[in-house]
């Protein structure tokens, strides 16, 4: 999918797991810009830097800076609170857990996800 300027849009991942970077590596980088982050603490970093994602990918349960600390800044900060968001977890009580935040998800899955229904979310999303 590309921006109006004809570029392919940008979809920041941070998720601490090897396996599943590859696999969002290998089912999205043809159609998408993947920037790839294994902390919070390295995506907050990136942002900082001025980088504006399309759409953020992130892993709910990481070590130091976990997934919805992350996206809490995020969306306090106000310079991200429309970026949209998937949330991807192994928790079991995942739904439970996303209806307790205080911020919006825009979507939840849980691993392992369908890499097809992924893409279909990704594609609503940035329409």
């Amino acid at each position: 999918m590309e921006s109006k300027d004809g570029s392919k849009k940008i979809i920041l991942v941070v998720d601490d797991e090897p396996s599943i970077l590859k696999l969002l590596n290998f089912i999205l980088s043809s159609e998408y810009t993947l920037i790839i982050k294994t902390s919070g603490i390295e995506a907050i970093a990136w942002l900082e830097e001025g980088n504006d994602p399309d759409l953020i990918i992130s892993d709910l349960m990481m070590p130091y800076f976990d997934g919805s600390t992350l996206i809490k800044n995020l969306k306090i900060s106000g310079f991200y609170r429309n970026t949209p968001v998937i949330l991807l977890s192994g928790a079991d009580d995942l739904e439970e857990k996303v209806k307790e935040m205080s911020f919006k998800i825009d979507r939840f899955m849980e691993k392992p996800f369908n890499p097809t229904i992924l893409k279909s979310h990704i594609t609503e999303l940035l329409a």
